[in-house]
C-alpha cells in the first residue's frame, strides 16, 4: 500500500514545533493527491491548516499506532523517523521510568539522575546466559552479548560507550566491567576482577573533574581491555588513555573544579602523613579556586581520599609510590601560587622570599634560584653566541602553567602504567573485551582545540559505526535470501579528509607550528586560502578569528585562539633541564629521554594521547594533534579487529532533574551520536521484520477459513500478504522472516483494528437488536391485551336490539347475492370479447412474420453464393502471385546455400588433415615419454646397484674398524672397571642416533605412501577420463536420434514443396534450368558422400588407435570394441538416410543438415581428443617428476642412513676410548694418537663423500625439514595446551587436597571432642553402667540355666528384632546395603525404608552385646558410606531421594528406640522393650541429622536444575488459554539468534508433569509427608520467584492478557496440589506475590479507588515492584489504555505509609527455607522384618 493512502481521517501525524521539536496532530479529512492543504486538529483542540505543494507533496511524518509506542527496540516501530524515536524514548523514560532502549545494535541509555534499583547481583545473574532481546534492554544485556560472542566465536569484543558530558558514560562503563567481574570469576588468589573494579576510583580521582554539565566528568578518553583465559575467566586488564585535558590543571571556568585528587588532598591536609606537604585549604591555592565553588553537593572529598588510598593499596601500589605521587601533586599546587612580578621594560621576576617557591623546590628537590631565574628568562642560541633574554610577565606565567601541565600529564601516565602493571597477572591471554569510555560530540558557545580533537575522534567513530551497521544489515539480508539493494548512507569521509588529509587542517596546523613566528591568525589565513573551495569548510560572516566545519552532527564554529599553543604544548628547555637534574628520582624520570624500544606485538602498550618530548631537536617534536591522530588510528585498528557493541548515553536535561525530558536537548544528542542515522538506514530498506509464526499468530484474524492452514503457516502468510498488500515491493519473504517496508505494519494494524471494530459493531448490532426486539414484543403483547379488554368493554357498553340485528343481517345477505350475480354477467361479456380480439390479432401477426422469413431466406442464399465466388476469385489470384514469388526466392536461396556449403566442405577437409597430423605428433610424443620412462627405470636399477656396493664397502670398513677396536680392548682389560661409565654414555648417544635414524625411516615410509597415493589418484583420474569419453559417446548417440527426427520433419516439408512445384510447373518456364541444377546438385552430393565415407573411415581408425593408446591400461578390450562399433553404426546410418531423398528440396536440406552435424561432431571429437592428449601428457610429466623425486629421495635417504650409522656407531666410541686412555694410561698415549689420526683421516674421507651427496639433496631436504618444523610447531602448541590443562588440573587437585585436608582436620577435631565428651559422660555414669552390665549379665545367666534345665518345646521362635553380624562382615554389610544398592530394585521388591531398618537392627545387636568399639565402627562406616554414595551420585535424583528417605528413617529409629521419655509416648510395649540399653547415640543422631540436611539441599538443587528451564516458557510464555493471545506486535529483531529455530517448547503441563515425577519418586521411596511438603514448597517458591523476576525484567510480559494466562496457570498448579493432597504444605502461599502481580496486570488502573484497592490487596509486593509493574504495563490492542504517570504517582504516595516495605526489585530465587526433620515414629515391628535374599545378606542372623 502506498504511503500517501494512509493520510486518511483520524490518522495522526507529527508536525514541527519550536518548543517540543515535534507535536502530534490528527487528520480531519482524507488527503487526496493534488490538494494544497492538509487539515489537522491539534491536541489542544485548535484546527491547523498545513500548506502542501500539490506538485511535490511533502507530507508530515505519520505517527505510529499507540500499540507500537513504548517498544524495547526503536527499529521495531512501523514508521521510523525522528519524531517516532523521540516520542518512544519519552514514553519509556517519563511514563514507564525505563532508562534503556535498543536501537538496532545500539543501546540508548538515558541518564535518570536518580538511583534506580536495576544493578544488583540478582539482576546480573538474571541476565547471565540470556539472549539479547529475550529480556528488557540493559547494559548487562550488552555485556552478556559481548561475553557470549567472545566465548562462542573466540573473537575479541569491544563495548563503545559515548555521549555528552554528564550523560552517564563512566557509570555505564563501570557497570559493564562489574558485570564481567561478577560473571567470570578468576578463580585465583589474586582477585584480579576486584583490582579491575578498584582501578576506577583512582582514574576518576586523577582524570575526572566537576564541570557545568557534570559533577564527575571524565576529562580523558579511556579504553580498558579486560583479558580472559581459555576458560573465559578474567586474568588481567590494561588501560589506554586519550587526550587528557591538561589545561584544566591551570584554568577552570566558573562553577567548575580542577581534578578531584587536588581537593581530596587539601581536605586531608591536617593528617600526619600530609603534614610535610604543607597543604592549605583548596580556596588558598590558585589552581583550585578559579571556578569559585570548591565543593560538590553530596560529595565528601575526605571519604573519597580514603577510598583512593585503599584502592592504591589494593592494586599493590606501595606507600612509597603513593607518597611520591602526593608530593608531585602538592608541588603542582604550590607552583600555581608562585608569584611572578612585572619588573618593567618587558621583564619579570620571582620574589626570592616566596614561601611557595621554597616549598616547591623542597618537594621537587630542585634549585630555587635556577627555577626562579628560568621561569622569567629564556636562552636563545644564535650562530655565534648564546643570549639570555628576559620575558614579560605574561609569558613567564604561561611558562609556569606549561610546566605544571607537563608534570601532571607525566604523573597521569605514570599512574596509568603502574595500574596496568598491577592488573597483569601470569597467564596467557586468549581473548579480551574492551570497554571504550570516550567523549561524545561537543559544541559550546566557544569551541577550541579540545573540542576540535573530540569532534574529530567522533567523526572516526561515526564512520566505523556506519560501516558496521551497513555490514550487519547486509548480513541479515543475505542470511534471509533477500535481494540486497545498495542503501545510501551518510559517509563522513570528506570531513575526515578535511581534517587529517595532506594539506588538511591538522597538516596546516603542524606546518604553522614549525615556524617560530607562527600565529593563530596566520594559520587561519592559510586555512581560508587552501580550504575555501571545500563545501564542508566555511568562513563565518561576523568573525575573522574563527572557522566553521560541517560535521556529521552539526555545524561547529571553532575559535582559532590558542590552537597553535595547545598543539605545540611547548615547554622551555631550561625548565626541563632543571627538572631532569632533580634529586627526586620519581620526578626526574619523567623528563629523561627513554630509549626507543621495539614494541612487542602481542603485548598492549599504554599510548597516552600526549607528545613525547625530544629536546635535542625542537623542530622534530611530535605535536599534540599528530600524537592524537596516531593514538586514534591505533584505537580504530583495535576496534576494527573486534566485534563492536554500542552504548549511547543521553542527557535528558541540563538541570540534572530526575526523569525530566527535554526534547530539544535529546534530539540534539540523538543526531550527534548516530542513533538517527541507524534509524534512517533501517527505514530505507525493510525495517519491520516478523517471523512467520509471529505474523500468523497476530494477523490470523485477517485470514479466511480457506487460508488459515495450520500445517503450512509459511505459505498461508504469503497468500494473506499477497491479498492484503497489492504492491509486492512493500514486503519480502525471507527464509524465516517477513520483511516489511516502513508503514506496512501500521497498515496491517489498521486492517486488524478495522476487522476487530467491525466484529464489535456486528456483535453490538445483533445484541442491541435482540434486546430491542425482545422489548418490542413484550410491549406489543401488552398493548394487544389492553386493546382486547378496552374494546370488549366498549362493545358491551353499547346497547343493541334484536330487531336491528336481524334487519342488518338480512340486508347483508341480499346485497351479497345481488352483487355476485351482476359481476358474473359482466365477466362473461368481457371474456367473450377478449377472446375474439386475441384470435384475429394473433393470426395477423403470424402471417406477417412468415412472409418476412421467406424473403430473408432467399436474400441470404443469393448473398452466400455471390460472396463465395468473389472470395475464391480473390484467393486464387493472390495465391498465384505468392507462389511465383516464393518459388523464385527459394531457388535463389538454394543456389547461395549450395555455394556456401561447397566452401565449408573444402575448409573442413583441410582442417581434418591438419588435425590428423597433430594427432600423429601427439602419438609420437607419447611414445617418446614411454621411452623416457624406461630409461628412468634403468637408471633406478643402476642407482640401486650402486647403493648395494656402497653398503658392502661400508660393511668392510666397519669390520676393519671393529678388528682394531677388539685389539684395543685386549690391551685395556685392566681398565675395564673405569671404562664402564664411558661406555654407558656412548650407549645413550648411540640410542639417540638410533632414534633419529628410525624417525628418518618413518619419514621415508611417509613419502612412499604419498607417492602411492599419487599413483592411485592418477589411476582414478584415468578411469574418470574413460567415463567422460563414454558419456560423450552417449551424448553423440542422443544427438543422432534428434537429427533423425529433424530429418523426418524436413522430409515432410520437402514433400509439401514437391506438391507446390508440381502445381507451379504450369506457370513457370524455368523448369529445364531447375532440372539441370538438380542433376548438378545430385552429382555434387554423390561426390560429397564418397568423401564423407572416406573421412569417416579415417577418423574412425584414428579414434580407435587413440582410444587404445589412452585407455589401453584402464579399460578392457571388449569395452573398446563396443565404443568403436557404436561409432561406426552412427556414421553409416546417417549416410543411408542421405541416399533416401531424390528431389531438389530433400537433397539440399539433408545435405545442409548432414554437413552441419558432421562438422560439429568432428570438431567436438577432435577438440576432446586434443584435450585428452594434453592432459595425459601433463600427467605423464608429473608422474616422471614424482618418480625422479622418489628415486632420488630413496637413494639419498639410504645413503644418509648408511653414513649416519657408520659414522655415529664408530667415531664417537673411538674418540671416547682414546680420551679415556690418554687420561688413565700414559704409556699407551703414542699408540692411541696414531690410531686417532688414522681414524680421523678415514672419517674425513667418509664425511667428504657424504657431504657431497648431502649438498645434492639439500634442496629437497629443506622442503621436508620445513614440513617437519611446521609439524613440530603444531606439536609444541598442542603440548603447550596440554601443559596448561595439566597445570590447571594440578591446581584443582591441590585445592581438592587442601579442602580434603581441612575436612579431615575438622573431622579429627570433632571426633576428638566427641571422644572427650563421651569420656566425661562415661566417667560420670560409670557406676550406673557397671550396675546395668551386672544386672544384664545375671539375667542372661539365669535364662541360659533355665534353658538348659527345661527342654525346648516345639513352639515358633520369638525374634528380638536384631540382626547378628561379625566384625569381619561389617564391610560386606555396608557394601551390599549402601554402596551397591539400587533404589529401583528396593522399591519394587520390598517395603520402603528397609535398608534403614536393617542397619538399625544391626546397631541394636551391637548395643545388646555392649560392644562399644563395634558400635562406633558400624556407625562411622554407615555415615561414611552414605556420604560416599551422595558424593559420587550428586546428580541422581532417585538415589538422593532414596537415601534422604532412609537417612531420615534411620534418624527416627535412633530417636524412637533411644529410651528417652519424649520419644516413647507413641511406642507399643514391645517397641519399648526393644530400646537401646547400653549406649547413648545422641551425638551420632546429630551427625546423621547434619548428613540428612546436606542430602536435602543437594536433592533440592537437582530438582531446581531440572525444573528451572521449563518455568519461564511454561508458566509465563505459554498461552494456556486458547483464543486469548497475549503477544504484542513487535517485529523485534533478535541479535544473538537472527535465524529462527524451533526450540523445545515447555508448557504448564510439562511443569506439572515434572512435579508429578518428583512426587511419585518421593512417595515410592517412603519419604515422610512433612519432608515432601517442604520440598514441594521449595519448588513452588522457585517457580513463583523465577516467574516474577522475569516479569520485572520483561516489559512485553506486562499486559492484561498475560495476567489472565498467569492466573490460569497458577490455578493448574493449585489443582495439582489438591490432587496430590498437599494443601497442608502451604506451597500455594509462595505463589502469592506472583498471583498478586497477575491480578495487578488485570485490574483497572485509572481512578483513585483503583489506586487504593491496589495498595490494599498487593501486600506481598513491595512498592518498588508495584511501581515497576505499573510503569511496564503494555497494552496489547488499541482497546486497552496505558497507565498514566499521575496514577503511578498516586499509588506511590499511598505506598509511602507501608511499614517494613523492602526496596529490592528482584526476589532471591536461590533462597532456601529452613528444613526441619520432625520426629515421626514408625509402627513397623522390627521382630517381624525379614531380610530378602536379593540383598545378598545371608551372613546376617536373626536373633
Amino acid at each position: 500500500m502506498a504511503l500517501l493512502e494512509l493520510y486518511t481521517e483520524y490518522n495522526r501525524v507529527w508536525i514541527p514545533d519550536a518548543e517540543h521539536v515535534w507535536k502530534s496532530a490528527e487528520i480531519m479529512r482524507d488527503f487526496n493527491l493534488g490538494e494544497n492543504v492538509l487539515e489537522l486538529l491539534l491536541e489542544d483542540g485548535t484546527e491547523h491548516h498545513l500548506p502542501v505543494d500539490p506538485s511535490k507533496p511533502q507530507l508530515p511524518p505519520l505517527r505510529n499506532p499507540d500499540i507500537l509506542v513504548g517498544e524495547n527496540d526503536l527499529t521495531a516501530l512501523s514508521y521510523l523517523h525522528e519524531p517516532a524515536v523521540l516520542h518512544n524514548l519519552k514514553v519509556r523514560f517519563v511514563e514507564s521510568r525505563i532508562i534503556y532502549t535498543y536501537c538496532g545494535i545500539i543501546l540508548v541509555a538515558v541518564n535518570p539522575y536518580k538511583q534506580v534499583h536495576v544493578y544488583g547481583d540478582a539482576i546480573i545473574h538474571a541476565y547471565s546466559g540470556q539472549n539479547m532481546g529475550d529480556m528488557d534492554p540493559h547494559i548487562f544485556a550488552v555485556a552478556e552479548e559481548a561475553y557470549k560472542q567472545m566465548a562462542r566465536n573466540h573473537k575479541n569484543q569491544s563495548i563503545i560507550v559515548s555521549g555528552e558530558s554528564g550523560a552517564g558514560k563512566t557509570v555505564s562503563a563501570r557497570y559493564a566491567m562489574r558485570y564481567f567481574a561478577v560473571v567470570s570469576k578468576s578463580g585465583s588468589k589474586t582477585h584480579v576482577e576486584d583490582k579491575v573494579l578498584a582501578s576506577n576510583p583512582i582514574t576518576e580521582a586523577i582524570g575526572n573533574a566537576k564541570t557545568t554539565r557534570n559533577d564527575n566528568s571524565s576529562r580523558f578518553g579511556k579504553y580498558t581491555e579486560i583479558s580472559f583465559d581459555r576458560r573465559f575467566r578474567i586474568i588481567g586488564a590494561n588501560m589506554r588513555t586519550y587526550l587528557l585535558e591538561k589545561s584544566r590543571v591551570v584554568f577552570q571556568a566558573d562553577n567548575e573544579r580542577n581534578y578531584h585528587i587536588f581537593y581530596q588532598m587539601c581536605s586531608c591536609a591536617h593528617m600526619p602523613e600530609f603534614k610535610n606537604l604543607r597543604l592549605l585549604s583548596a580556596d588558598k591555592f590558585r589552581y583550585t579556586c578559579m571556578g569559585g565553588d570548591i565543593s560538590i553537593e553530596g560529595v565528601d572529598d575526605k571519604k573519597d581520599m580514603e577510598e583512593t588510598r585503599k584502592t592504591f593499596s589494593l592494586l599493590g601500589l606501595k606507600e612509597d609510590f603513593q607518597s611520591d605521587v602526593f608530593k608531585v601533586l602538592a608541588a603542582i599546587l604550590h607552583l600555581g601560587n608562585v608569584k611572578i612580578i612585572n619588573s618593567g621594560d618587558g621583564k619579570s621576576s620571582v620574589p626570592p622570599s616566596d614561601p611557595h617557591l621554597a616549598v616547591l623546590c623542597e618537594l621537587l628537590s630542585v634549585s630555587a634560584e635556577e627555577l626562579a631565574r628560568w621561569l622569567c628568562h629564556r636562552r636563545i642560541v644564535l650562530v655565534a653566541e648564546t643570549v639570555v633574554k628576559p620575558v614579560p610577565e605574561e609569558r613567564a606565567v604561561n611558562a609556569r602553567d606549561a610546566l605544571a601541565k607537563q608534570i601532571y600529564a607525566h604523573l597521569f601516565d605514570c599512574i596509568i602504567k603502574r595500574i596496568n602493571t598491577a592488573l597483569q597477572v601470569p597467564g596467557q591471554q586468549h581473548a579480551f573485551i574492551g570497554v571504550l569510555d570516550i567523549y561524545g560530540f561537543e559544541t559550546f558557545d566557544i569551541n577550541s582545540f579540545e573540542q576540535f580533537c573530540i569532534n574529530y575522534a567522533n567523526e572516526k567513530l561515526q564512520q566505523q559505526f556506519n560501516l558496521h551497521v551497513f555490514k550487519l544489515e547486509q548480513e541479515e539480508y543475505m542470511r534471509e535470501d533477500i535481494p540486497w539493494t545498495l542503501i545510501d548512507f551518510y559517509d563522513n569521509q570528506p570531513v575526515i579528509d578535511l581534517i587529517e588529509a595532506k594539506m588538511g587542517i591538522l597538516d596546516l596546523l603542524d606546518e604553522e607550528c614549525l615556524f617560530p613566528q607562527g600565529t593563530d591568525q596566520s594559520w587561519l589565513q592559510k586555512l581560508f586560502n587552501y580550504l575555501d573551495a571545500n563545501p564542508l569548510f566555511e568562513k563565518p560572516r561576523l568573525s575573522n578569528e574563527a572557522f566553521v566545519i560541517q560535521h556529521f552532527a552539526d555545524k561547529v564554529e571553532y575559535q582559532c585562539t590558542g590552537f597553535l599553543e595547545k598543539n605545540r604544548d611547548a615547554l622551555y628547555e631550561e625548565l626541563v633541564d632543571i627538572i631532569r637534574v632533580s634529586k627526586f628520582p620519581f620526578l626526574a624520570n619523567f623528563f629523561r629521554e627513554e630509549k626507543q624500544s621495539s614494541v612487542n606485538s602481542k603485548g598492549v602498550q599504554v599510548r597516552p594521547a600526549r607528545p613525547v618530548l625530544k629536546p635535542t631537536n625542537k623542530q622534530l617534536r611530535t605535536s599534540v594533534g599528530d600524537q592524537f591522530c596516531s593514538s586514534l588510528s591505533l584505537l580504530m585498528e583495535t576496534l576494527n579487529a573486534t566485534t563492536p557493541h554500542y552504548v549511547r548515553c543521553i542527557k535528558p536535561n541540563d538541570e540534572k532533574l530526575p526523569f525530566e525530558y527535554d526534547s530539544r536537548r535529546v534530539v540534539q544528542q540523538l543526531r550527534a551520536c548516530g542513533v538517527l542515522e541507524t534509524i534512517r538506514i533501517s527505514a530505507q530498506s525493510y525495517p519491520s521484520r516478523w517471523t512467520y509464526n509471529e505474523f500468523y499468530g497476530r494477523y490470523s484474524i485477517l485470514m479466511s477459513h480457506q487460508e488459515a492452514d495450520l500445517n503450512d503457516k509459511k505459505q498461508t502468510c504469503k497468500k494473506v500478504l499477497q491479498r492484503l498488500i497489492q504492491d509486492p515491493n512493500q514486503y519480502k519473504f525471507g527464509r524465516t522472516k517477513i520483511f516489511f517496508r516502513a508503514g506496512q505494519v501500521a497498515y496491517l494494524e489498521k486492517l486488524r483494528l478495522d476487522r476487530l471494530r467491525g466484529a464489535c459493531v456486528t456483535i453490538q448490532k445483533h445484541v442491541r437488536g435482540w434486546r430491542q426486539r425482545r422489548k418490542y414484543l413484550r410491549m406489543r403483547e401488552a398493548a394487544i391485551i389492553l386493546q382486547e379488554y378496552i374494546r370488549g368493554k366498549r362493545t358491551i357498553r353499547k346497547t343493541v336490539t334484536a330487531a336491528a340485528l336481524k334487519q342488518g343481517w338480512a340486508a347483508l345477505v341480499i346485497q351479497r347475492y345481488w352483487r355476485g350475480y351482476r359481476m358474473t354477467q359482466i365477466f362473461q361479456v368481457v371474456r367473450l370479447a377478449s377472446i375474439t380480439i386475441q384470435a384475429f390479432t394473433r393470426g395477423w401477426i403470424a402471417r406477417k412474420r412468415y412472409k418476412k422469413m421467406v424473403e430473408e431466406q432467399k436474400a441470404v442464399i443469393l448473398q452466400k453464393y455471390a460472396r463465395a465466388w468473389l472470395a475464391r476469385r480473390r484467393f486464387q489470384t493472390v495465391r498465384r502471385l505468392v507462389l511465383n514469388v516464393q518459388l523464385s526466392f527459394r531457388v535463389q536461396k538454394l543456389r547461395k546455400k549450395v555455394e556456401e556449403q561447397n566452401k565449408e566442405n573444402r575448409g573442413l577437409m583441410e582442417r581434418l588433415s591438419s588435425l590428423a597430423n597433430s594427432h600423429s605428433h601427439t602419438v609420437d610424443r607419447l611414445q617418446g615419454l614411454e621411452a623416457q620412462l624406461e630409461k628412468c627405470t634403468s637408471q633406478k636399477a643402476s642407482v640401486e646397484a650402486r647403493e648395494k656396493k656402497a653398503k658392502e664397502d661400508a660393511s668392510l670398513t666397519t669390520a676393519q674398524l671393529q678388528k682394531e677396536i677388539d685389539a684395543l680392548n685386549l690391551e685395556k682389560q685392566n681398565l675395564g672397571n673405569r671404562f664402564e661409565a664411558s661406555t654407558k654414555e656412548a650407549k645413550e648417544s648411540f640410542d639417540q642416533i638410533k632414534r633419529k635414524l628410525l624417525e628418518d625411516k618413518e619419514y621415508e615410509t611417509r613419502f612412499r605412501k604419498i607417492a602411492e597415493n599419487n599413483t592411485a589418484i592418477q589411476r582414478q583420474d584415468h578411469e574418470k577420463e574413460a567415463e567422460t569419453l563414454k558419456e560423450e559417446i552417449k551424448r553423440l548417440k542422443e544427438e543422432r536420434v534428434s537429427l533423425q527426427r529433424k530429418i523426418e520433419e524436413v522430409g515432410q516439408v520437402n514433400s509439401d514443396l514437391q506438391e507446390q512445384v508440381i502445381q507451379l510447373t504450369k506457370h513457370v518456364k524455368v523448369i529445364p534450368e531447375l532440372r539441370r541444377d538438380l542433376t548438378n546438385m545430385q552429382n555434387q552430393r554423390n561426390n560429397m558422400d564418397r568423401k564423407m565415407k572416406q573421412q569417416s573411415e579415417q577418423a574412425r581408425a584414428k579414434m580407435k588407435d587413440i582410444t587404445r593408446q589412452l585407455l589401453g591400461g584402464v579399460v578392457e578390450e571388449e569395452v573398446l570394441l563396443g565404443l568403436t562399433a557404436d561409432d561406426s553404426e552412427k556414421i553409416y546410418e546417417v549416410e543411408d538416410l542421405l541416399a533416401a531423398f531424390d528431389d531438389l528440396q530433400k537433397a539440399t536440406r539433408i545435405l545442409e543438415n548432414c554437413q552441419k552435424e558432421q562438422r560439429e561432431s568432428y570438431q567436438t571429437q577432435v577438440e576432446g581428443l586434443k584435450l585428452k592428449a594434453d592432459h595425459l601428457q601433463n600427467e605423464n610429466g608429473k608422474l616422471q617428476n614424482l618418480f625422479h623425486e622418489k628415486s632420488n629421495l630413496n637413494e639419498n635417504i639410504r645413503q644418509e642412513v648408511s653414513r649416519l650409522s657408520s659414522e655415529n656407531s664408530v667415531i664417537p666410541e673411538l674418540k671416547l676410548q682414546a680420551s679415556e686412555l690418554q687420561r688413565q694410561k700414559q704409556e699407551l698415549e703414542a699408540h692411541v694418537e696414531v690410531q686417532g689420526r688414522e681414524l680421523a683421516e678415514k672419517t674425513e674421507e667418509v664425511t667428504n663423500i657424504l657431504q657431497k651427496k648431502i649438498k645434492e639433496e639439500s634442496s629437497q631436504r629443506r622442503h621436508f625439514e620445513e614440513k617437519a618444523e611446521e609439524l613440530d610447531e603444531l606439536k609444541r602448541e598442542l603440548q603447550g595446551r596440554v601443559e596448561e590443562l595439566e597445570n590447571e588440573n594440578d591446581h584443582l587437585k591441590r585445592q581438592m587436597l587442601m579442602e580434603s585436608e581441612a575436612k579431615n582436620k575438622l573431622r579429627q577435631e570433632t571426633s576428638r571432642l566427641i571422644a572427650e565428651n563421651m569420656d566425661f559422660e562415661e566417667q560420670l555414669d560409670q557406676k550406673d553402667r557397671i550396675i546395668k552390665k551386672l544386672q544384664n549379665h545375671i539375667k542372661s545367666l539365669e535364662t541360659s540355666q533355665k534353658a538348659k534345665q527345661t527342654p525346648a518345646p516345639a513352639i515358633p521362635k520369638d525374634y528380638l528384632g536384631m540382626l547378628e553380624y561379625t566384625r569381619e562382615d561389617e564391610s560386606r554389610l555396608v557394601q551390599n546395603i549402601i554402596l551397591d544398592l539400587k533404589p529401583k530394585g528396593v522399591v519394587v521388591n520390598v517395603i520402603p525404608g528397609l535398608p534403614s531398618y536393617i542397619l538399625f537392627m544391626c546397631i541394636r545387636h551391637a548395643d545388646y552385646l555392649n560392644d562399644e568399639v563395634k558400635l562406633k565402627s558400624l556407625m562411622t562406616a554407615i555415615i561414611g558410606a552414605v556420604k560416599k554414595v551422595i558424593m559420587s551420585h550428586h546428580k541422581d535424583f532417585e538415589l538422593l531421594s532414596f537415601w534422604l528417605s532412609n537417612t531420615y528413617q534411620l534418624l527416627n529409629c535412633l530417636k524412637q528406640y533411644s529410651g528417652e521419655e519424649e520419644f516413647l509416648k507413641q511406642n507399643t510395649p514391645r517397641q519399648k522393650n526393644n530400646c537401646l540399653q547400653n549406649f547413648d547415640l545422641s551425638e551420632h543422631r546429630q551427625i546423621l541429622s547434619d548428613l540428612a540436611i546436606q542430602i536435602y539441599h543437594q536433592f533440592v538443587s537437582v530438582m531446581e536444575k531440572t525444573l528451572s528451564p521449563a518455568i519461564v516458557p511454561g508458566l509465563l510464555e505459554h498461552e494456556s488459554l486458547q483464543g486469548i493471545s497475549s503477544m504484542k506486535p513487535t517485529g523485534f529483531r533478535k541479535r544473538s539468534n537472527s535465524i529462527y529455530e524451533d526450540s523445545e517448547t515447555h508448557t504448564i503441563s510439562s511443569i506439572i508433569q515434572q512435579l508429578s515425577v518428583f512426587h511419585t519418586t518421593m512417595s515410592q521411596h517412603g519419604m515422610e509427608q512433612g519432608l515432601i511438603n517442604q520440598a514441594v514448597k521449595q519448588m513452588f517458591f522457585l517457580i513463583g520467584a523465577t516467574t516474577l523476576n522475569n516479569i520485572m525484567l520483561r516489559k512485553d510480559m506486562c499486559s492484561c492478557r498475560k495476567g489472565m494466562q498467569i492466573r490460569c496457570n497458577i490455578s493448574y498448579l493449585e489443582e495439582w496440589l489438591k490432587e496430590k493432597e498437599l494443601q497442608s504444605s502451604n506451597a500455594i502461599n509462595t505463589l502469592r506475590p506472583l498471583s498478586q502481580a497477575a491480578w495487578l496486570l488485570q485490574v483497572s488502573k485509572s481512578t483513585d479507588g483503583d489506586a487504593k484497592e491496589i495498595t490494599e490487596k498487593c501486600t506481598e509486593l513491595n512498592p518498588v515492584q508495584i511501581v515497576k509493574i505499573l510503569n511496564s504495563y503494555t497494552p496489547i490492542d488499541d482497546f486497552e489504555k496505558r497507565v498514566t504517570s499521575s496514577f503511578v504517582r498516586k499509588v506511590q504516595s499511598l505506598l509511602q505509609d507501608r511499614d517494613g516495605s523492602g526496596s529490592q526489585l528482584m526476589l532471591d530465587s536461590g533462597y532456601r527455607f529452613q528444613v526441619t526433620f520432625p520426629f515421626c515414629p514408625s509402627s513397623q515391628a522390627l521382630e517381624l522384618l525379614q531380610v530378602p535374599s536379593s540383598l545378598h545378606l545371608g551372613f546376617l542372623t536373626r536373633i
